[in-house]
């Protein structure tokens, strides 16, 4: 394992949440969230390494909204390798892998799907945006994903979330995309909309 801290709490069921905050956030952050849209899953929730100005990050950007690929690249190879540690300590399955992540976690959800470092049933990605301006050709079949952006959020803004719903369908994901009545925070909307496409007839 590497040096992350996180939490690791075990379900009853056969499903992983690896649940990635936003900037500031930490790896208790979305515990609350992963008990309400699955409340038979394991959690395992780390906290980003990289601070910014005192806030936990899981990468380094360069200017609000304007990502540091390199580190994008670099970090999201060493949170797949964490993960798949994970996998082997706790024994999990990671083919019934969810991800999910809010802003920042979400984008570092994003940029393992697109860099294909970490094979997952799917991701449920909350305010996303693009994290790579070039990412590679990796095939993104069977990959289920759930999209729930703010029709009024000024970060990650709807043509944001567009742009990355083009890129995951490119290579062939299968992409639920909402737009809630909101701005970057999340709402109970989200929670229910995540909720209900976790439910057993949408992914399994």
């Amino acid at each position: 394992m590497s040096d992350f801290i996180y939490r690791f709490i075990p379900g009853k069921g056969e499903r992983t949440l690896l649940l990635l905050h936003g900037t500031g956030g930490n790896e208790a952050d979305l515990l609350p969230l992963g008990f309400a849209i699955a409340p038979d899953a394991s959690l395992l929730s780390p906290r980003g390494k990289v601070l910014e100005n005192g806030a936990s990050r899981f990468f380094r950007r360069l200017a609000e909204g304007v990502f540091d690929e390199e580190d994008v690249i670099e970090r999201a190879n060493e949170l797949a390798e964490f993960v798949s540690s994970a996998a082997r300590k706790y024994d999990f399955d990671l083919n019934a892998l969810i991800m999910v992540g809010y802003s920042n976690g979400a984008n570092i959800a994003s940029a393992m799907l697109l860099l294909g470092a970490l094979k997952a049933r799917g991701a449920i990605l909350f305010r996303p945006m693009v994290p790579l301006s070039r990412p590679p050709e990796h095939p993104l079949d069977d990959c289920e994903v759930l999209i729930s952006g703010g029709r009024f959020d000024q970060i990650a803004t709807p043509d944001q979330v567009n742009a990355l719903v083009d890129l995951l369908r490119e290579r062939r994901a299968r992409v639920d995309v909402r737009m809630q009545e909101g701005g970057h925070e999340l709402n109970d909307r989200d929670v229910k909309t995540a909720r209900d496409w976790l439910a057993p007839s949408a992914v399994a």
